[in-house]
């Protein structure tokens, strides 16, 4: 059962694995860009170029509940059913297999339950994360863990490569987690919570607000979320000129100093400097130069090529981003 990329590379895993795999549980198709095409997940392409080797039924329900879709697993007699960034399944779903359900979650649980885990360690400026294969219970991510693994987090690292990172060791966890359950070689551990403070347990679904940085914060803090979510969903920010204009944009890469170039005296937090062909906003402890951004409706650009089109930034001393 699973949706994104990140979940092809388990299912491959386990099918090169010799793993008898019937069915693939995914959202239904939705519409899609200005078109509104229907557009499949990325598990669902996979299994349709897949099945002309081997034959996985694809199963689409809008409600996980709904009596057929039921029937239709129960037909299947599974020993297993394995999750992979799902959605939260109801217990008659969860307890329907004969050896249980279980999850690969993208963090070191109980560090960084929920949507995003990837995003998060980052963000919040950790120095290792792994993955995670857990029974499912009544909870969201608070089951027993069967196995984890852990990777060092790269000073530099962004969400993209860390993804992938983790997908690869998730994809042989979830192989290695199977053969233990079929063995009866794991035993599953309940999680230990003891010492950790609520951010870093938490790894909520990202949006708007939490996607805007905030510059009052430190030049690191702000250099870790835009790590964190790029280059997805990406950071999001809005440059307010002297003559009262905006600009909405993303940022995607920033270097940061714990130096104020401009003085500190002189500085508050937001205020953008833009010299030669460099962006630097203030920030609490120093500052940060963005290195790559998306006007909103242009393409990613470099500083550079954002200042060659904005000329008249260059001459502008009440830069700020709110």
């Amino acid at each position: 059962m699973g949706t994104p990329e990140f979940a092809v590379g388990p299912l491959k895993a386990l099918l090169d694995a010799g793993y008898d795999i019937p069915a693939v549980v995914t959202v239904p198709d939705k519409p899609k860009g200005r078109g509104l095409q229907l557009s499949q997940s990325d598990i669902k392409k996979f299994v349709l170029e897949r099945n002309a080797l081997t034959q996985i039924d694809i199963l689409q329900p809008e409600k996980l509940r709904d009596e057929n879709f039921l029937e239709k697993l129960k037909s299947y007699d599974a020993d297993l059913f394995i999750v992979v960034a799902f959605r939260m399944l109801p217990e008659v779903v969860w307890k329907m297999p004969r050896l249980g359900t279980f999850n690969l979650h993208a963090s070191l649980l109980p560090k960084f339950r929920g949507a995003a885990p990837i995003n998060w360690a980052i963000i919040q400026r950790e120095k290792e994360t792994g993955v995670t294969t857990f029974f499912i219970d009544e909870k969201i991510d608070t089951g027993k863990i069967l196995l984890q693994e852990k990777t060092p987090i790269a000073e530099r690292e962004t969400v993209e490569t860390l993804h992938d990172r983790l997908m690869e060791i998730g994809s042989r966890l979830v192989v290695k987690t199977v053969q233990g359950i079929e063995d009866g070689s794991i035993s599953p551990v309940p999680q230990n919570t003891e010492g950790l403070t609520p951010q870093l347990m938490q790894a909520p679904k990202l949006n708007k607000t939490n996607c805007h940085i905030d510059f009052s914060k430190s030049a690191e803090e702000v250099d870790a979320l835009v790590r964190g979510l790029s280059p997805y969903p990406a950071a999001l920010a809005t440059l307010k000129t002297g003559s009262g204009e905006t600009i909405d944009m993303k940022i995607f890469s920033t270097n940061k100093s714990s130096e104020n170039q401009c003085g500190r005296e002189h500085c508050s937090t937001g205020k953008a400097r833009i010299k030669g062909k460099t962006i630097t906003v203030c920030c609490q402890d120093g500052e940060v130069e963005i290195t790559s951004l998306q006007p909103a409706g242009k393409k990613r650009m470099g500083a550079a090529d954002f200042i060659n089109g904005h000329k008249i930034l260059t001459e502008d001393n009440n830069l700020l981003f709110i």
